[in-house]
């Protein structure tokens, strides 16, 4: 019963980990990233598809990403696509293929992609201590109904605390990198 509660919380916090990767990783940085791209939604033919799924994108260097389209005919639908997004980004049309430059960062624009890296970061954080409250709650309860000893009940808490404190040293570490990641670029 108590493995079962451990390996839950484990899980729940690797999801946590990975919804923070997932989010921070969607912040544009200054380096090209083709996830910049996956909120990008295209009139195809009448159905409204993700860019990924229309067409190859690659990173060419650093501050370029490259967009192949499986079928060139909707290559100036792409390109308003683009353009109209969110991102700021404009497109560079180069024969069958699309180019997005991603411009510089500012300082001031700089400051508060960290900002909001730490955001997401605590929010993260906040999700890992929930999972292990809600983890430690369920160990009380088998040691209200007498499944588990008090000694069992503290060697499992201990247990989860420890488990709470590697996932947050993931996050944190993670966070470290997109800093250094914004602050370099």
């Amino acid at each position: 019963m108590i493995n079962n509660i451990r390996q839950d919380a484990e899980v729940r916090m690797e999801k946590c980990l990975e919804t923070f990767k997932n989010n921070i990783s969607k912040l544009r940085t200054g380096r090209a990233n083709p996830n910049l791209l996956d909120n990008i939604k295209v009139d195809y033919y009448g159905s409204i598809m993700p860019l990924r799924q229309l067409a190859n994108i690659i990173v060419e260097d650093t501050r370029t990403l490259v967009i192949t389209l499986f079928d060139q005919s909707i290559i100036k639908r792409v390109e308003k696509a683009i353009i109209i997004s969110d991102l700021g980004l404009t497109p560079d049309l180069s024969g069958t293929i699309i180019r997005v430059q991603l411009p510089s960062l500012t300082e001031e624009r700089r400051r508060n992609l960290i900002k909001i890296v730490r955001n997401e970061a605590e929010q993260g954080k906040i999700s890992v201590r929930n999972i292990r409250r809600d983890a430690n709650d369920h160990i009380k309860i088998l040691l209200k109904n007498k499944a588990i000893s008090i000694d069992e009940e503290r060697r499992s808490q201990s247990e989860i605390q420890k488990i709470t404190e590697a996932w947050i040293r993931r996050l944190d570490q993670i966070l470290s990198e997109k800093e250094r990641e914004l602050i370099d670029f």
